[in-house]
């Protein structure tokens, strides 16, 4: 095995990955490559990797203990525990409960602001929500969040437990556990043995360091657990073992691990993932047999975790590059394998059979920050969509992204890609009311048709810079929050960096005014013009 993730690591130009495998009671962990390229300081099995949204799987167990401990409740308003949460939408405001945060079925949107670095940030988090929208209807449909859903749940233990969510993680899962390399924040972890995190932007170039160092504090309960191979291993084995730590220390009681693993929603897309969520876990299935997985990535650095209960196995794989799926693909299906277990099924073929109404599908489909657009040409579908700018850059990619959409169904389709650096993904469009679907999933998240009605005003921002910095910084939110419907279709400064221009299309020159002003108006002076669609800032109109 070591051998062939050799071939791998070096075919996918991943510095290194850490492997654990849970088998017949015992834990085999191994390290390839290195964790760090400038010092060619090898990955050893006691490597610390960022495990990014297995986070979630941890803060998950820790607020099942309060479940079982008779201090929350799974299906209890959020306002039991936290009586000031509020939301734009009264009803969802009254009515969310813990469940809909565990399993990703809310619909609140992830307009938190910036909530800081301190330790009240969850606190902040769910004050600053008060005016988040919903991108659908409270338990409508499965959208995962990536952060704010476990914030909340990490408030609630915070409240219960008279802790920070810090102090609680460690208390109630790192050491009844007995481990000694799993912390909830980055400045906590043995930076002697930290990988650094790359990113892939080329097989030509190879890894490069990543800028982004690890993910903001808001995504802790989310996305900030930093642990090894065998940890994560660790951890895995309470829910094969019906809740008992590998220590003998009972974690939860069984009931708990039953209710985590059978509460479950189906999930729009069921290819990529699985075709159900439970609580804070995946459920996959794979020919016939079920497997409980999460996956996590904080941009430079990627982890899989797949449990196999009725097998006794466990796989954990920690890497300081990634996500790529066939990358896990290949290293997983080699050990399972081995282990005469079962396999990963592949993504399914394209059925050439369907035929689609393809108007059905056509619109814009959105969430903040992300805005497809799915498009008939020539009888066959596309979904196109835009990079903002600075993600563009730091991946080297084009700002505009174009793929085909081949059926596998009347509402699912394989999205290959010609990028030698991008695995085919599964798409979803469905829900169809009034002759046309109202909602589109990938990579577990989702994404409302969007009523362009109005939005048609294209509106000219002319800045005078006077804090460059946090100019460009407040923009990167602003891209973020963008009104529903509004789209931003340039933003360019001059070479001196003292003057930007942006071009948003909204419903009125005060809407885009209100909604700059809020964002950037502290560091510019601005002047908003409505200009014409093809001439603005002097765009050529062919």
């Amino acid at each position: 095995m070591r051998a062939r993730l050799s071939e791998l690591l070096a075919e996918y130009r991943i510095p290194s990955a850490a492997i654990g495998i849970l088998a017949d009671g015992e834990i085999t962990d191994f390290a390839v490559g290195v964790r760090n390229i400038s010092t060619r300081e090898p990955a050893t099995p006691d490597t610390i990797y960022q495990c990014g949204s297995v986070s979630k799987t941890w803060t998950a167990l820790a607020f099942m203990q309060l479940v079982d401990e008779g201090k929350a409740a799974l299906d209890e308003p959020v306002r039991t525990y936290l009586p000031d949460f509020r939301v734009a939408d009264p009803d969802v405001s009254a009515k969310v409960t813990p469940r809909h945060l565990l399993n990703h079925t809310s619909g609140i949107e992830e307009d938190y602001g910036d909530p800081g670095e301190d330790d009240d940030v969850y606190e902040r988090m769910v004050a600053n929500i008060a005016g988040a929208r919903q991108v659908h209807p409270l338990g409508h449909t499965h959208g995962y969040s990536p952060a704010l859903g476990y914030a909340v749940l990490a408030r609630i233990m915070e409240v219960t437990d008279g802790k920070r969510w810090d102090d609680i993680m460690k208390a109630r899962l790192f050491d009844p556990l007995g481990l000694t390399s799993t912390t909830s924040r980055h400045e906590h972890a043995d930076q002697r043995r930290a990988a650094t995190g790359y990113l892939i932007r080329s097989l030509d170039e190879g890894p490069v360091p990543s800028p982004l160092a690890h993910l903001p504090r808001s995504f802790g309960p989310g996305g900030n657990v930093n642990t090894t191979a065998r940890e994560l291993l660790t951890m895995a084995r309470v829910f094969i073992d019906e809740g008992t730590a590998p220590n003998g220390t009972r974690i939860v009681s069984p009931g708990i691990i039953r209710e985590m693993t059978q509460s479950r929603v189906p999930v729009p897309d069921p290819y990529l993932f699985g075709p159900e969520w439970a609580l804070g876990l995946i459920v996959c299935d794979w020919h016939g047999h079920t497997v409980y997985a999460h996956d996590g990535s904080t941009v430079s650095q990627s982890a899989r975790l797949r449990i196999l209960p009725e097998a006794g196995i466990a796989i954990s794989m920690l890497a300081n590059a990634g996500p790529r799926d066939s990358f896990y693909r290949k290293v997983f299906n080699h050990i399972l394998a081995e282990l005469g277990a079962v396999t990963i099924p592949d993504l399914p073929e394209p059925d050439p059979a369907p035929a689609l109404d393809l108007s059905r599908y056509e619109g814009s489909y959105e969430r903040p920050g992300t805005r497809y657009e799915v498009a008939a040409e020539r009888g066959r579908l596309h979904l196109r969509f835009t990079l903002n700018p600075m993600e563009a850059h730091l991946l080297n990619k084009p700002e505009k992204l174009d793929y085909e959409l081949l059926p596998i169904s009347e509402t699912h389709f394989l999205m290959p890609s010609d990028d030698p650096l991008e695995d085919p993904q599964t798409v979803a469009i469905y829900d169809f009311k009034n002759g046309s679907a109202q909602y589109l999933h990938t990579n577990c998240r989702v994404h409302p048709r969007i009523n362009e009605k109005g939005a048609t005003m294209h509106v000219m921002a002319v800045s005078t810079i006077s804090d460059h910095d946090a100019f460009w910084d407040a923009l990167k939110q602003a891209y973020g929050h963008l009104p529903s419907g509004a789209t931003w279709t340039m933003s360019v400064a001059s070479t001196d960096g003292s003057k930007a221009v942006n071009v948003i299309v909204h419903d009125s020159v005060d809407a885009v005014r209100t909604f700059f002003d809020d964002h950037a108006g502290p560091f510019a002076t601005t002047e908003y013009f409505e200009a014409d669609a093809a001439n603005a800032v002097g765009l050529p109109t062919d």
